[in-house]
């Protein structure tokens, strides 16, 4: 059985392309989007900076001036904001390193040349569930020139949402989306995508192993980093798909793919091949997990609370086609239990050998709420042996070193951006306590916790309105 992600998360998004969403307005709207005030001041705070070895700054006074933190030791300026952080724990904004966000696009056939889309997403409640969860950076792993425009309306402040890194997905074979089968094409495509805008390249499964390599190539000659898949090019001889400038693995499940019976053994041999090829994993537990589970029962899927703030058409799809639950076994689904504890041993072979993890969850697959699911996967995490620190440290500092953007953003410091998100309680004492946010800044613009749940209630309340508008398989 092959384990890897049979549907690719653009083609999920596909399925939107069947139903016109209307927008709707955001509560207080004029309040949420209002300039935010020129200083603003957070005191009695304690600020984990997650600076590397860094103790974390016990009753500080951190000030926010356009968008900056310009002291974290006060004086308060004259006619600033304050806000009162007694008993609060400040830390750096999260990055979730593996997400996949729809965008706007056609129910059926271009008809003629200057037709625009008639698929019209809500931009902000695509990036709701992020912010109000203190995710204040992402990175697309499947983006498209929708994406592009998402990002541009969340710069310009038009929408509140995480700043965006995104990444051209790659694959050989036939189908929709970039498909290349020589080097040549692989080369090709890469400097295509640098043209159209990408930093990074995505490498996918299904790419041959010549072609593989060009793309590598070309990606490192531009300065591109790249992430992805293993391609199953490499089942027979997995220690050549660690070729220079492979940056990152975007799932665990990507090297459980080589091991016929999950042993120690594998385990070792695999971080030992991260380490030594420099490239960086991002686990993904919580995908697994909700494979595993989804074969068993969709039951925890329809209890999840966070399912309300995902849209109509994808929740009937998660309950009503899942994929999972429809065409595996109960021997499929003792395969994937012993891969769950597998890939938590993963973890702790990678951290042992010195691998760096950064935090991602493949969000949008199902079950993989936006936002809810990056404390899911810290959760995770910690259980498979990383302290609450180094978890933490996967979710801020280390992707914005990998991002290439630690100078901006990923530790709290003087000149940094102002992306931060205070807690009711000591992550480091629980990571647990990463849920319990009091309020959110982003870009120096505070959003407390009333703000924040509004938004939530809005986005909900628009769902459970409009569930009846939409149907799985979608009506044509």
């Amino acid at each position: 059985m092959n384990s890897t992600h049979l549907l690719r998360p653009a083609l999920l998004w596909l399925a939107l392309q069947t139903s016109v969403v209307a927008q709707h307005p955001l509560p207080d709207r004029d309040k949420v989007h209002a300039d935010p005030p020129a200083i603003t001041v957070i005191e009695h705070v304690n600020v984990v900076t997650m600076v590397d070895g860094g103790a974390p700054l016990m009753d500080a006074t951190v000030v926010i001036a356009n968008g900056r933190i310009t002291a974290l030791q006060g004086p308060i300026p004259d006619g600033a904001v304050r806000v009162d952080g007694s008993g609060k724990w400040m830390i750096p904004g999260f990055t979730d390193m593996h997400v996949h966000i729809p965008s706007d696009g056609f129910m059926g056939p271009k008809k003629h040349p200057t037709q625009g889309p008639d698929l019209h997403l809500n931009v902000q409640d695509l990036m709701t569930p992020y912010l109000a969860n203190g995710v204040t950076q992402v990175f697309n792993l499947d983006a498209t020139a929708g994406s592009m425009a998402q990002r541009n309306l969340i710069e310009r402040g038009d929408v509140l949402g995480p700043h965006m890194a995104l990444a051209a997905l790659i694959d050989g074979g036939e189908g929709q989306g970039r498909r290349v089968n020589s080097p040549a094409e692989g080369r090709q495509c890469v400097r295509d995508a640098q043209a159209e805008g990408y930093e990074f390249i995505k490498v996918y499964s299904e790419l041959d192993t010549a072609t593989y390599r060009a793309i590598l190539e070309e990606a490192a000659l531009r300065r591109m980093k790249t992430v992805g898949h293993i391609p199953d090019a490499f089942q027979k001889d997995l220690a050549a798909a660690f070729q220079p400038n492979f940056g990152m693995v975007a799932h665990a499940e990507e090297f459980s793919k080589h091991s016929a019976d999950f042993t120690e053994a594998d385990a070792l041999r695999f971080a030992q091949l991260a380490r030594q090829g420099g490239t960086w994993v991002t686990p993904t537990l919580t995908t697994i997990r909700w494979m595993r589970q989804r074969i068993r029962s969709l039951d925890e899927l329809r209890a999840l609370p966070s399912l309300k703030y995902m849209h109509p058409l994808i929740q009937q799809k998660w309950l009503k086609a899942n994929h999972y639950n429809r065409d595996f076994n109960a021997e499929d689904a003792d395969h994937f239990d012993r891969m769950v504890l597998f890939q938590a041993r993963l973890v702790k072979a990678f951290q042992e050998a010195g691998v760096p993890i950064v935090a991602g969850t493949d969000a949008g697959t199902s079950g993989v709420v936006p936002g809810f699911s990056l404390h899911d996967e810290l959760e995770l995490l910690v259980a498979a042996g990383l302290t609450p620190r180094e978890a933490l440290a996967a979710a801020t500092r280390l992707p914005a070193v990998w991002l290439g953007v630690d100078q901006e953003r990923g530790t709290i410091a003087v000149g940094k951006a102002a992306d931060l998100v205070l807690l009711d309680a000591d992550p480091l004492a629980d990571i647990a306590n990463t849920r319990r946010i009091h309020g959110v800044m982003l870009n120096g613009r505070w959003l407390d916790r009333a703000t924040l749940d509004a938004m939530l209630l809005d986005l909900a309340a628009w769902n459970t309105a409009n569930r009846d508008r939409f149907s799985w398989p979608p009506k044509r």
